[in-house]
């Protein structure tokens, strides 16, 4: 008996005629993932199967596929011929040692079978009771749901147990989006549930030094290597902050510090985002979480983007939600190493909670010389690619 691992998509199903070129997408997010493991991937009516791949690698193939956006499922199974015998054995083999109660549910895609769905599972159920002392059937609630899935292929796929994928939709089918990426918890999760929208992740970062160590630029530099397991490539735009933050300090009211630091982050954000073809800039802002992220704050921030529109999907989430897909995606631990970056620079002692436009404004347009200090750092900036391993 051949052992694949089947591979099932869920909001694809939702889409009508342009179905197709999602599932190009998520086709071809699986074959990247495949690329470095020799294995063959084929495909049916609504079934993916990667095949022929080396038994030692499964646990590793499997950690991978469910890291990619699209697939809701898989389930490692038997494939065996659409063979009584064959199907009920390997129905058998499905039942781990241990289990006290069963059931047996099968899809019956190929209707030259001349048994139904319901005379096969009985059938198997049977087979299995006779074989196997200690066994009871439960249609309800069963330790063990062994599932047997006869396709037109001449081929069944028979397995117990279904292992949860990411899910969302195949990245690259909703464009791209430019993250401010920092080194906290927030801005990577907000990345990652925007990727899992679809989404094509570029990222800026804000960096001062020498008033931020090199340790904090590191710090977002693994985050993002960190993100590509989940997010796919990419491109992260490493900005010098230093001058610009130096003038704020400098000309701006201390109180204000926040607010106009953040209107020219994104305004840099904004530019970035056109040269790369991204259609949105994503943040990580959760409401009332900080200062700077009440509704007057984000208002003041978002006044400062001309073309594009601001994506928050955090916003309506608290801190314990944000830390626990943080855990999940791998970057919790590099987030909570001890190393701040720029938006701790400068800080003052009360920064305004609800700035009024008009004042927040005012205070930008005492930085004279923006555009040009604009310029200058987006032509030094550095890009560093991340390609998913």
């Amino acid at each position: 008996m051949e052992k694949v691992i089947l591979l099932r998509y869920g909001e694809l199903f939702l889409k009508g005629r342009n179905r197709s070129s999602f599932e190009s997408a998520l086709i071809d997010s699986i074959k990247r993932a495949l690329a470095p493991y020799e294995c063959n991937f084929s495909r049916t009516q609504n079934r993916y199967y990667v095949e022929n791949y080396r038994p030692e690698q499964e646990r590793s193939l499997v950690d991978r596929l469910t890291k990619i956006f699209g697939l809701c499922s898989l389930s490692v199974a038997v494939k065996v011929a659409s063979d009584y015998e064959q199907m009920y054995a390997a129905a058998l083999s499905a039942v781990p040692e241990g289990s006290k109660t069963f059931c047996v549910r099968v899809k019956r895609a190929d209707k030259r079978m001349n048994k139904n769905s319901m005379q096969i599972a009985m059938e198997a159920g049977g087979y299995i009771l006779g074989r196997r002392q200690g066994l009871s059937v439960d249609l309800f609630t069963p330790d063990t749901t062994v599932n047997i899935d006869i396709r037109e292929n001449g081929c069944a796929y028979v397995y117990s147990g279904k292992v949860e994928c990411a899910g969302g939709m195949p990245l690259g089918t909703a464009g791209g989006g430019m993250l401010l990426l920092s080194g906290g918890f927030d801005s990577p999760v907000a990345g990652y549930r925007m990727a899992r929208r679809g989404m094509k992740i570029t990222a800026v970062h804000y960096h001062s030094y020498p008033h931020t160590g090199l340790q904090a630029r590191q710090k977002v530099l693994d985050i993002a290597k960190t993100m590509t397991r989940y997010c796919g490539d990419i491109r992260l735009i490493v900005v010098s902050f230093t001058k610009i933050q130096e003038e704020i300090h400098r000309r701006c009211d201390g109180d204000f510090m926040i607010t106009v630091m953040r209107r020219v982050m994104v305004r840099i954000a904004e530019r970035l985002a056109v040269d790369n073809g991204c259609g949105a800039l994503i943040t990580g802002e959760s409401l009332g979480q900080v200062a700077s992220q009440t509704v007057a704050g984000i208002t003041s921030t978002e006044d400062a983007v001309q073309q594009l529109p601001v994506f928050r999907p955090l916003i309506g989430m608290d801190k314990y939600e944000i830390m626990d897909t943080a855990a999940k995606i791998g970057t919790y631990d590099i987030s909570k190493q001890p190393y701040e970056d720029c938006c701790t620079v400068f800080l003052p002692k009360n920064p305004v909670i609800n700035p009024k436009l008009d004042k927040a404004r005012a205070e930008e347009a005492k930085l004279v010389d923006l555009d040009a200090m604009i310029d200058e750092a987006i032509k030094e900036a550095e890009i560093i690619e991340y390609t998913a391993d």
